[in-house]
């Protein structure tokens, strides 16, 4: 049987799912061409990706298992490099990913994470009445509700300042996680993140605070050997990254996913079914992130009749896997009532994401507050015409024009 040319996905993402539908049909791994002329597996099969995210042989560490990037085949300017040349759990593999992990687990204990409920609520009440304080029947519900909630919450987790930090890390994570920003932009995105924790891990050091920051650098300063400097450095910028734009995805898509469906949305406000319904759906349906970069063969791994060959790179395809057909039935529709609405949305094995139930909260929190405050809500612009984000990883809209109906 001869094999396919690898697809080469739209670096614009101007329509995820129907790519995935025809990457998908390739087999449930297939070939895919990166920017940059990068070729790697897409695995879109549930089954099979749960059991190469749990397989050791399969890695996260592009210096130990990725010949191309080792061998300086891989551009310094490639697009994707802000994934790649980071030292973090992200990208740690083995006793190195669980050293890391555990240094920022705590922050994110089931405790600790309900112990935010009032403050977050706070929070989303503030944003709402700030919209209503504007007096504009039209808004940008993006920028002015998706993006500061989650920001705020992850913020100050970490000890970021208020000013001008956060409206920074917005512009530095939107150009990150492009897959159509210009050569090199990534890598200076990357620089100019780092510089901002190195002020900020001096400030904290000036002035420690009741914030992660300052309890890894106290962990830091006496145990040296636990995490480097750099090593701190890039795990908040990982945190402060994966923290905010992946809940504002979240948001952006479950409130256009009710918009748009409005006979659920009034079994939701009804409490015919829950919000924990609508969220898991939207979760499902519309993962903040579709793709992962990326993971490496340690070794030859032979998946059917495909052999996924050592030093090969990996993509984890989770909008994909969340509609596959396989997996649900009439997968592509937005459907609150399905029983089985598993996703892998979060990940799955020894990364599965510390910022889920984090995530989830913010959610159950922010969702019904602003249905409650704005009944009337509806989209200003036809739902065909949202356009999204220029980014086969993070799947968002670039805008959310809705009418608030004041």
């Amino acid at each position: 049987m001869q094999t396919p040319e690898p697809y080469v996905l739209d670096p614009d993402a101007t329509d995820i799912h129907a790519e995935a539908a025809r990457v998908r049909e390739r087999g449930p791994v297939a070939q895919v061409v990166l920017p940059g002329e990068v070729v790697a597996w897409s695995v879109s099969d549930p089954a099979t990706l749960r059991r190469l995210l749990t397989d050791p042989r399969v890695s996260k560490d592009p210096n130990r298992h990725w010949p191309a990037w080792i061998n300086g085949e891989v551009s310094a300017d490639w697009p994707l490099m802000a994934w790649i040349a980071r030292q973090d759990m992200l990208n740690a593999y083995g006793s190195e990913h669980r050293r890391l992990r555990s240094l920022v687990s705590q922050a994110f204990t089931a405790r600790r994470v309900e112990a935010m409920r009032p403050w977050i609520g706070r929070v989303v009440e503030e944003l709402l009445d700030e919209l209503a304080e504007d007096g504009a029947d039209v808004v940008d519900l993006r920028a002015r509700f998706c993006y500061p909630l989650p920001i705020e919450v992850i913020c100050q987790l970490v000890g970021v300042p208020e000013g001008g930090p956060r409206a920074q890390l917005r512009y530095l994570t939107d150009v990150l996680v492009s897959t159509t920003a210009e050569p090199g932009a990534a890598a200076a995105a990357f620089d100019a993140g780092r510089n901002l924790f190195l002020e900020l891990i001096a400030e904290r050091r000036r002035d420690p605070g009741d914030d992660l920051t300052s309890a890894l650098l106290t962990l830091r300063d006496e145990q040296h050997s636990l995490l480097s400097e750099e090593e701190l450095i890039q795990t908040l910028l990982l945190l402060i990254g994966a923290g905010h734009e992946t809940t504002a995805n979240h948001l952006d898509h479950a409130i256009t996913a009710l918009l748009t469906h409005p006979d659920q949305l009034a079994q939701v406000r009804s409490g015919e079914r829950g919000w924990d319904d609508a969220i898991e759906e939207a979760l499902r349906w519309q993962p903040p992130v579709s793709v992962m970069p990326l993971r490496y063969a340690v070794e030859d791994i032979a998946v059917g009749d495909v052999t996924i060959r050592a030093g090969d790179p990996i993509l984890a395809a989770f909008g994909s896997a969340n509609r596959c057909p396989r997996a649900h039935q009439d997968a592509d529709r937005f459907d609150i009532t399905r029983e089985d609405k598993e996703h892998l949305t979060f990940g799955h094995g020894t990364h599965f994401c510390l910022g889920s139930s984090l995530a989830r909260l913010e959610s159950a929190l922010a969702l019904p507050a602003l249905f409650d405050r704005y009944p009337n809500l509806s989209l200003a612009v036809p739902a065909a015409e949202l356009r999204p984000y220029p980014s086969f990883i993070s799947n968002g809209h670039a805008e959310l024009p809705v009418y608030l109906g004041l």
